[in-house]
């Protein structure tokens, strides 16, 4: 009897989700008196507060905290407990969007990738945050295949998937010396490509925000949207410090086309008036939205008119969701914003009852 080969399935069948598809729920990491917001804990307190409420409206929330009990005093009464999970952990800081796992779906199946988070190439202390995706899993916080990826260096805001095997980057950001500097541009691709299960991987060479911490992250200039859409930082004032760059970034944007050969719909969003602390100019931007189930969530900056236009551009991309603004100001005080403090997982990574 002829024994039946088996063949491997095909390498998309496991594949890194679009950030629009249903998900189980998102990741705050809260800030504390330990963190650089002990200057202003009240006034970023209430910005967590507004972003935790409109998720839980509509999917679960896992709060990280060092201080579980003190946490869910402060939101009792404006956030609906009942789909609030916390898992207490020492943290350094906030940012979810980048020591948060990696979730790819394999079949029914999640992959939780745990990458090394080292502070944005060795800004800023990381020790703590660098452990909170093992601890969460380990707390079944949440649930899924773990995966080791410390010997590579890759933070969540710096990756875009359009859930079709394209990726979206940066070479400012993923070819830092200091993240993965031994490592040449072709083999940090073919990394990506093996470990993300992408097909392709589209290298944005320009633009940039002052005041930036990590070295252009792709969810600060440009996002995947439905329908091949790319919402973008558009800069129209000659006399701004980005116009140029900006200009490029747009330009090779212009030139990128989806995997059937077709060009993308290019939606572009206003670059804020300039925000200044003591003097810096710091990197507020309306890319920096999140999407939820059902929802997508964006800063605003006290400017009501950019916020307005801001809205409009982000329900053409998103027709079939609400698009809900609020004040991020407090965020863009440490050099980030809502997308930043934020992240989502796919249905079945986060347990509890759902909306």
């Amino acid at each position: 009897m002829k024994k039946e080969i088996q063949t491997a399935p095909p390498y998309w069948e496991t594949r890194f989700p679009a950030e629009w598809e249903r998900q189980s729920g998102v990741q705050l990491t809260w800030p504390h008196a330990g963190t650089d917001w002990s200057h202003m804990l009240e006034e970023v307190e209430a910005c967590f507060v507004n972003i935790a409420r409109e998720i839980a409206r509509r999917e679960r929330l896992l709060i990280v905290t060092p201080h579980p009990e003190s946490v869910e005093k402060r939101i009792a009464g404006e956030v609906d407990l009942r789909r609030v999970s916390f898992l207490k952990c020492p943290t350094n800081d906030t940012w979810a969007r980048d020591h948060g796992a990696i979730t790819l779906l394999s079949g029914e199946h999640a992959l939780l990738l745990d990458f090394k988070f080292n502070g944005w190439g060795l800004k800023f202390p990381s020790d703590k945050d660098n452990l909170v995706s093992r601890r969460c899993v380990e707390a079944a916080g949440l649930q899924g295949a773990y995966l080791n990826r410390q010997g590579f260096v890759l933070e969540g805001g710096s990756i875009e998937s359009d859930g079709q095997g394209t990726l979206l980057t940066t070479s400012e950001c993923l070819l830092s010396p200091n993240r993965n500097g031994q490592m040449s541009r072709q083999e940090i691709e073919d990394y990506l490509c093996r470990e993300l299960h992408a097909r392709r991987i589209l290298w944005l060479d320009h633009g940039y925000l002052a005041g930036d911490d990590t070295d252009s992250h792709i969810d600060t200039l440009a996002r995947f949207c439905p329908a091949d859409t790319l919402a973008y930082v558009a800069c129209s004032d000659p006399t701004d410090e980005h116009h140029e760059a900006l200009q490029r970034m747009k330009a090779q944007l212009e030139t990128f086309v989806t995997l059937q050969g077709k060009p993308y719909r290019l939606l572009p969003l206003p670059l804020p008036a300039p925000i200044r602390e003591e003097g810096e100019r710091l990197p507020a931007t309306y890319a920096n939205f999140l999407i939820i189930n059902g929802a997508v969530l964006f800063p605003t900056y006290r400017q009501p008119h950019n916020d307005e236009q801001a809205r409009r551009q982000l329900q053409l991309a998103f027709p079939d969701r609400e698009v809900v603004g609020f004040d991020c100001t407090p965020l863009i005080k440490q050099h980030g914003s809502l997308h930043c403090v934020t992240m989502q997982y796919p249905t079945g990574v986060i347990p509890g009852p759902q909306p």
